[in-house]
């Protein structure tokens, strides 16, 4: 019917061209003639009413149609070629039992024929390649790639017209399915994803035996650009693809049952207050101490995950104040603690005074322990082993108000086994604007079941 709807459409085409192109103008012409004419114009009629008048005239559009029609008919008559780019290629096989490889994905054909040919076999719907595998074992092969030609008037060629396949058995796997979290960046950064529910714990693996072998992980992938609103609460996201990986995070081409699957994501936004400690690092010059510090923001509200959130006490901020010689002022912004997303202050002010240092001491501060062993015992071996003296080095008025309660005295036993150790003493104070230190370096300690 296309065909017949072709041809139909091309002799249209050449009544309309010489309807426009012949008849027309003629008709013109002679109306011309005849408004020129007015004087004369029933002569003209009259001349333009006889037999001969009329016949000269069929004479001449019958010369005219035949040379235009032999002029198409040349034209439509003489060979050409045309190339049909990238046609995709169809495999016959059984999917279920086999993989395939080494088809390609698409050809380029030929055509050699007549113009009006061309034309038709261009217009036909049936352009199809394709390879029959139907019957063939595992193993390599070599196969022709055929094109089911529109027009037995046409003669084709094929690029490539062969190719050499890999027939693999398909088996099958099943793997345990874990999940990755793209774009995380693109999440508010006040909130968490606390828990993913991807509802089935494994997923089939089908191909060939080399290819599975290559397959270390099977991850649902779940892309926080997919999320309809970022909120607290419970969001589920249809048909989540799965995607298997090697060792090395690379993607490994298998088949995957199911494909697809529905995750149920809870989002959270814990948060905490904590106090803004500033930490001096360096020492200011010789013979003079920190008197106070001021800082424009004591507290900030953070945001992250809880586990991260539970280990923090308090935000640092550390501040350079290496032979620092008379008061000043530090504008600073606040690093983010490992865990956290977001903060509410995220820059402070801070005023750094200094005076004249003294030295001070504090008497018998208890030795403590940190990092035991589980399932030992540690003690002093004397009295001097449990208590020690901390000196301290800052402003008159700031040390005369620190007490043994201000200081922190320890020993870090991690690594230690059972047995008699000489442990190196640390000090850790509250008051940051004073300097601590052990007046005794190390204590021995006997560690025991």
């Amino acid at each position: 019917m296309k065909i017949l709807k072709a041809i139909k459409n091309f002799f249209k085409s050449i009544i309309g061209f010489i309807d426009k192109h012949i008849i027309v103008p003629i008709t013109k012409l002679v109306i011309s003639i005849t408004k020129f004419f007015e004087r004369s114009s029933k002569k003209i009629e009259n001349w333009l009413s006889k037999p001969k008048t009329l016949l000269f005239l069929s004479m001449i559009i019958a010369i005219v149609i035949f040379i235009v029609v032999d002029q198409k008919k040349l034209l439509f008559s003489e060979s050409s070629a045309e190339v049909l780019q990238k046609i995709p290629v169809r495999v016959n096989y059984n999917e279920e039992a086999y993989v395939v490889e080494g088809i390609p994905e698409t050809v380029d054909i030929t055509l050699i024929g007549r113009k009006a040919d061309l034309y038709f076999a261009k217009q036909s719907p049936s352009q199809e390649v394709s390879i029959d595998l139907t019957g063939l074992k595992p193993g390599t092969h070599k196969v022709n790639i055929k094109y089911n030609q529109a027009l037995a008037s046409i003669d084709y060629s094929v690029n490539p017209s062969s190719a050499t396949v890999v027939i693999y058995q398909k088996i099958s796997e099943t793997k345990t399915l874990t999940y990755d979290i793209l774009n995380q960046d693109k999440l508010d950064s006040k909130l968490v994803i606390s828990n993913v529910n991807i509802g089935t714990n494994s997923a089939v693996i089908k191909g060939a035996e080399y290819q599975l072998a290559k397959v270390a992980s099977v991850k649902v992938l779940i892309d926080v650009n997919n999320f309809v609103k970022q909120e607290q609460g419970q969001i589920t996201l249809k048909d989540v693809p799965l995607k298997a990986y090697d060792e090395n995070g690379n993607a490994v081409d298998v088949e995957i049952v199911p494909g697809k699957i529905d995750v149920t994501i809870d989002i959270e936004s814990p948060s905490k207050e904590l106090p803004i400690k500033v930490i001096p690092k360096g020492e200011v010059t010789f013979g003079y101490a920190i008197s106070s510090i001021n800082i424009s923001e004591t507290k900030v509200t953070v945001y992250g995950d809880k586990e991260s959130l539970a280990s923090l006490t308090y935000i640092p901020v550390e501040v350079n104040v290496q032979d620092l010689k008379a008061s000043q002022q530090y504008k600073l912004e606040i690093e983010k603690p490992v865990g956290v997303k977001h903060m509410s202050v995220n820059n402070v002010t801070v005023d750094v005074s200094i005076d004249e240092s003294s030295t001070g001491e504090l008497k018998d501060v208890v030795v403590n322990h940190k990092n035991l062993a589980d399932g030992y015992t540690v003690q002093g071996l004397t009295t001097s082993d449990t208590l020690v003296n901390i000196g301290m080095t800052g402003v008159k008025s700031v040390i005369e108000k620190i007490t043994n309660d201000d200081v922190y005295v320890y020993v870090d036993l991690s690594g230690y086994g059972e047995g008699t150790h000489e442990v190196p003493i640390q000090v850790e104070g509250t008051d940051s604007k004073v300097q601590f230190y052990s007046k005794t370096a190390t204590v021995k300690v006997y560690i025991k079941k």
